[in-house]
């Protein structure tokens, strides 16, 4: 169960940063502006897990489908076994997102993002 902060919110996964980045230091660069050191590092980490590239596809190519991925997740609807209807919390979407490009199984899922296991 997730608090009250988390309510209404939009979490991203680590290939939309990584895009968001991307753009902003190109912007940067056409400006002459020097990127900060806090920046670097975030695009370090985001690139690092980034599970969600491929050179053949340019950036709006794979934002469509991170935009659909992000849409069939957040659609997703479960019945429980008292007959509930159980759907995905933003951050189980985000996770899930960052895990979709890898050999994760079921099981590494429910281990990686343990609120899976309802």
């Amino acid at each position: 169960k997730f608090g009250p902060e988390f309510e209404d919110i939009q979490l991203l996964s680590n290939a939309h940063v990584a895009i968001i980045l991307q753009d902003s230091a190109r912007s940067a660069v056409s400006r002459d502006e020097e990127l900060h050191d806090v920046y670097c590092k975030t695009q370090k980490y985001v690139d690092r897990f980034n599970t969600m590239t491929n050179p053949e596809k340019n950036n709006r190519e794979i934002v469509d489908e991170l935009d659909n991925l992000q849409d069939a997740l957040t659609s997703f609807r479960k019945e429980t076994e008292d007959g509930e209807e159980m759907e995905l919390h933003v951050s189980e979407v985000a996770a899930l997102m960052n895990l979709v490009a890898t050999d994760t199984t079921v099981d590494e899922a429910k281990t990686l993002i343990p609120s899976l296991g309802r």
